[in-house]
């Protein structure tokens, strides 16, 4: 499982190596804990997201040899994986968007960079935008959320949900839809203008 000197070695790789050797599965973990666990952690909270992406690679560990390069990469795979596990968690999840829709923003400091004021504009959004995410059912949610926070294509979200890219287009459309209708145009006007003088 090695590539030559300036090749990176592929998904393709990872899976000859670990199916000849299961231990080589840690490649695999190496490279997608970071963003399985950042997907989580924006999904649900930072305690629970260390032990949804260690479930997550205990059961691609576990269902390795069921993996079918043919398919789709591994990437898509392993976040189908925690999309699923995250979904036991979803009760939690509408919760936690909840309760930060209930916390007071962050009151605006004068005079500080443009930088600040973006941020301090998100801050003042979060309430809204908490609450609209709350307002997705579940197949918004997942479309929406790994495509923001696990950056995956339409492509790969269609492969980590098992669902059709078209699908994918109008889960991604109804809740973009329904975040617009019920965040404050003026506050996101406000973080875009933060933005565009930078």
């Amino acid at each position: 499982m090695t590539a030559g000197v300036g090749e990176q070695v592929t998904d393709a790789d990872l899976v000859a190596g670990y199916r000849r050797d299961p231990e080589l599965f840690t490649a695999v973990h190496d490279r997608y804990f970071r963003d399985i666990y950042l997907y989580v952690a924006g999904r649900l909270d930072t305690q629970v997201a260390e032990d949804i992406a260690a479930e997550t690679f205990l059961l691609a560990f576990d269902r390795r040899d069921r993996f079918d390069p043919d398919k789709g990469g591994l990437r898509p795979w392993l976040f189908g994986f925690a999309t699923n596990l995250v979904a036991r968690h979803r009760r939690k999840e509408a919760r936690h968007y909840k309760a930060l829709a209930r916390l007071d923003p962050a009151p605006v400091v004068e005079g500080h960079e443009n930088r600040v004021l973006t941020s301090v504009s998100a801050q003042r959004m979060q309430p809204q935008l908490a609450m609209a995410l709350a307002s997705l059912n579940g197949g918004e949610r997942d479309v929406l959320l790994l495509l923001a926070l696990g950056e995956l294509s339409y492509d790969e979200i269609a492969q980590a949900l098992g669902i059709s890219i078209g699908t994918v287009g109008s889960r991604l459309s109804r809740a973009r839809a329904k975040i617009h209708a019920r965040i404050d145009s003026s506050l996101i006007d406000s973080a875009l203008k933060g933005k565009e003088t930078r």
